[in-house]
């Protein structure tokens, strides 16, 4: 408890000094803004498997509680943003930080974000801290994802990630970014681990209606004695194709050295296609159709002969009665070339699952 009312007392003098900072010009004057924002989301999920200590398949972190109700996310946020100078510190509970921060020490297992950036150029920006990830178009912020929960794609590459972030953004279309970062969504950096890590982005938006993006990462997330460097890619895009109907279309790809000095690489990769319709404002409707293929069991293992080798279908219907409120409901399967799920006593090819959600935000 000292240390979550530390963790608070650190947030209130970080949000007062950003509150407090003098503006250089009139321009920072006028833009300087201080905001506070909350998100909320509920959630009930029946795992058809029955798992007896209520944690659905291990390798998802989100909406992961099996016949309970529980708060998948709560968070607290405060943004100071000027001319020259922005930040963020958000806090926050639920299952998404119980199973995703559960490597990080306790008093930051609470952090979402915390982070600060200064203007060095007309269009460049430095950033540090505690950051949402650079790869991916889903976060844990379940309003802003077309699904309820989040793809096998997400859950097995970084949510978040802290270290520094030079950006420039030469005009409307384009982004580039390079990224020093403590390694694959990391707060501490693993013990014996003096190996730096790095991270590209690449976006272009040749309209309001297209977007496309490319990640990438390389490091090392063992000790310096067991180095394994990894390179990684994400490449998606996301397309507007009418007023009511969206998709999105990604695949990740990544390498690892099976040993310290090897040139032997284990590979994985993920392709994902999801499709939304917007019936009205208030409904709509979204699929997914996806596909992990991990035979080396790199990020995720199961000790079998093909490994992890799974296809992933969801259907999900989305409920916006006021525009601060969405209720979710979604059916999901999965379908495994080995019997990598477990029921009772039993191993399975497949898993299903419904689940419910509420969110809340302001």
């Amino acid at each position: 408890m000292k240390k979550i009312l530390l963790l608070v007392a650190i947030m209130a003098a970080a949000i007062t000094l950003f509150a407090q900072t003098e503006p250089t010009t009139e321009k920072e004057k006028e833009k300087g803004k201080l905001t506070f924002s909350g998100y909320a989301e509920a959630y009930y999920s029946y795992d058809m498997n029955q798992p007896a200590n209520h944690t659905k398949p291990g390798f998802l972190y989100n909406f992961n509680r099996h016949n309970e109700l529980n708060l998948n996310l709560a968070m607290l946020k405060a943004n100071y943003n000027s001319d020259r100078v922005r930040g963020n510190i958000a806090l926050m509970t639920g299952t998404y930080a119980q199973y995703n921060m559960a490597a990080e020490p306790t008093i930051l297992q609470y952090v979402y974000e915390a982070n600060v950036g200064i203007r060095v150029g007309k269009n460049v920006w430095i950033d540090a801290g505690i950051m949402p990830a650079h790869i991916g178009f889903e976060s844990a912020i379940g309003k802003d994802c077309y699904t309820l929960t989040r793809s096998m794609l997400a859950e097995n590459s970084p949510y978040f990630e802290t270290g520094a972030k030079v950006t420039w953004t030469p005009n409307e279309k384009w982004s580039f970014a390079v990224l020093y970062l403590n390694g694959w969504q990391r707060i501490k950096r693993v013990d014996g681990n003096q190996t730096p890590s790095f991270g590209t982005q690449i976006s272009f938006k040749p309209s309001d209606k297209v977007l496309l993006n490319w990640s990438t990462y390389v490091g090392n997330d063992f000790p310096d004695s067991t180095r394994r460097m990894r390179y990684f890619n994400n490449l998606y895009g996301t397309f507007g194709i009418t007023d009511k109907f969206s998709l999105i279309a990604g695949i990740d790809y990544g390498l690892q050295q099976k040993a310290k000095g090897s040139s032997d690489l284990s590979n994985w990769y993920t392709p994902i296609v999801i499709a939304r319709y917007a019936f009205t404002e208030k409904l709509a409707a979204a699929g997914r159709v996806e596909y992990f293929n991990d035979a080396d069991g790199v990020v995720i293992t199961t000790d079998t002969p093909h490994g992890f080798q799974t296809t992933g279908y969801s259907l999900n219907l989305d409920f916006t009665p006021v525009s601060n409120v969405m209720f979710r409901i979604e059916g999901r399967m999965f379908n495994g070339r080995d019997k990598t799920f477990i029921k009772g006593t039993e191993l399975k090819n497949n898993n299903a699952a419904l689940t419910a959600s509420l969110a809340v935000w302001f």
